[in-house]
């Protein structure tokens, strides 16, 4: 038999790679497994929000809105580099949420989740505010609020980067096609390879269904599959504030500055009913989110201003809702096996990006009775994901460092470098004296030493996990300066 792992977990989004680590970090022998790229589902296509829940409260889930709000400013100590406050506007519009409705939230949301180093809520004069100018001259009056914002799939990637510097071994494009129990150890195929291991998680997002059904492991929990979609324009504001909009259907969306240049606007809910392979927005969720932007903002957004969409399916726990956007955010374990002998399946429904991990945590603690490996409790909310060992007001500090040491970098990469890499930056760029010893530049920044540190340490394989998850550079890249990394990664890797 191969070696035996103590874990397994199916399933490289969020929920998996923080699984990953936190039972790695508790001295376990993890084995991470992953169809394609790492944050290639659900977890690279967010809102990039961590935040509460605004909207939550109005469908009673105080519980669920408390949790996200105790992690906001956990999250943002461990990762400083990815993770960094949002002051939001809310204008208010009249016939819809009165404002007193309004203040009342923002005060529940300001109290009930331990705000601490976050800016409390406050009124707001549009018609003299700064975040007040691009918007139609309607809309006089509004508050201002705070949550934070997340390179989604970066805080996936590190999570892995973490477990595996903990020992856990990652392997991605390995694709789970057989689960089965064989005596006390779970029998793994995948990637035309042979795994085994003494449990198993069950983190595969949407697919988590379709796993089980793998495994021949029958489920009581019902999903609920709701798309995401999201567009990316040209940037419609130059402040660094976003919007919370509400609309007459009573859904909101969010407008938030995007990778400089762009502002992202998002998100529908619509029950997602096809496949899983190609998730796109709708020519219907397109014109939607457009028609609601152009009724806040005074220039109006049209699907021709549209340079970019992308939708993500959230694998929800069914609650009965009505409406999409009314189903719990919450999440849900299921346990087969493990207390009569048998290994352990634990299977993850439903969860949100803000709540990822308090859910692994809890996860791990879940498994510590049939895995004996497993030791000690919660320790991820202390310990910095790589590269954000810096504190939660370092950055700037960190972006000055890093230009002084490289005097050759412009200050937007400098700050571009430590946003996406924290002081692992400093890895790649080495003893770099000038941009020739950094190897080919691809195009707004990205150099060949980056590339390979993307390649050695972060999994990339593709151009679409480079430009589209690591850097999110896939907005600024031409079509030959793509196909120059394409041809410069195929050579990378086929030498390797």
């Amino acid at each position: 038999m191969s070696q035996i792992f103590d874990l397994a977990v199916i399933g490289g989004g969020v929920n998996g790679a923080g699984i990953a680590r936190d039972a790695a970090g508790r001295g376990a022998r993890v084995l991470l497994l992953e169809r394609g790229d790492l944050a290639a589902g659900t977890s690279s296509n967010s809102t990039k929000l961590i935040h509460g829940g605004l909207r939550y409260l109005e469908h009673y889930e105080f519980a669920l809105v408390r949790e996200a709000l105790s992690e906001r400013e956990v999250l943002w100590g461990i990762a400083p580099h990815i993770i960094w406050p949002l002051r939001f506007i809310l204008p208010h519009r009249p016939g819809l949420r009165p404002r007193w409705l309004l203040r009342l939230g923002l005060f529940l949301y300001d109290h009930i989740g331990g705000r601490k180093r976050l800016p409390a809520a406050e009124s707001v004069d549009l018609a003299r505010h700064a975040a007040g100018a691009p918007l139609k001259p309607e809309y006089t009056r509004g508050f201002a609020y705070s949550d934070g914002w997340v390179d989604d799939a970066r805080l996936v990637v590190l999570n892995a980067r973490d477990a595996a510097d903990r020992g856990a071994e990652v392997r991605t494009r390995c694709e789970v096609t057989a689960l089965a129990r064989e005596g006390d150890v779970w029998r793994i195929e995948a990637g035309n390879q042979v795994f085994h291991a003494r449990a198993v998680v069950n983190a595969a997002g949407p697919r988590v269904l379709d796993l089980l059904g793998r495994a021949g492991e029958p489920s009581s929990q019902k999903m609920r599959l709701v798309r995401g979609s999201h567009i990316v324009v040209r940037k419609l504001f130059d402040h660094d504030f976003a919007y919370f909009f509400q609309l007459p259907d009573g859904r909101i969306f969010f407008a938030i500055p995007y990778e400089s240049d762009f502002t992202l606007i998002g998100t529908t809910d619509v029950d997602h009913k096809a496949g899983l392979d190609e998730v796109k927005a709708s020519a219907e969720e397109i014109a939607y989110l457009c028609a609601g932007a152009s009724e806040y903002f005074r220039t109006p957004v049209t699907p021709a201003d549209v340079v970019w969409t992308y939708s993500g399916v959230r694998p929800l726990v069914d609650d009965g809702s009505g409406k999409p956007e009314a189903a719990t955010r919450g999440y849900r374990f299921e346990v087969d096996g493990g207390a009569d002998g048998t290994p352990a399946l634990l299977s993850v429904f439903g969860g949100k990006i803000t709540t990822y991990r308090h859910l692994t945590a809890e996860a791990v603690e879940q498994l510590q009775p049939f895995l004996p490996a497993l030791e000690g409790g919660d320790w991820t909310g202390t310990a910095p994901l790589p590269g954000g060992d810096f504190g939660m007001t370092g950055a700037q500090a960190k972006i000055a460092e890093l230009g002084q040491r490289y005097p050759f970098l412009a200050p937007r990469e400098a700050q571009r470098l430590i946003r996406l890499y924290g002081t692992r930056a400093f890895d790649f760029l080495g003893k770099a004296t000038g941009a020739a010893d950094l190897g080919a530049d691809f195009g707004h920044g990205l150099t060949a030493a980056e590339v390979d540190y993307l390649v050695a340490q972060e999994w990339a394989r593709e151009p679409e996990d480079i430009l589209w998850r690591r850097t999110k550079l896939g907005l600024h890249f031409s079509p030959a300066q793509a196909a120059a990394l394409a041809a410069y990664l195929a050579e990378r890797i086929s030498s390797a």
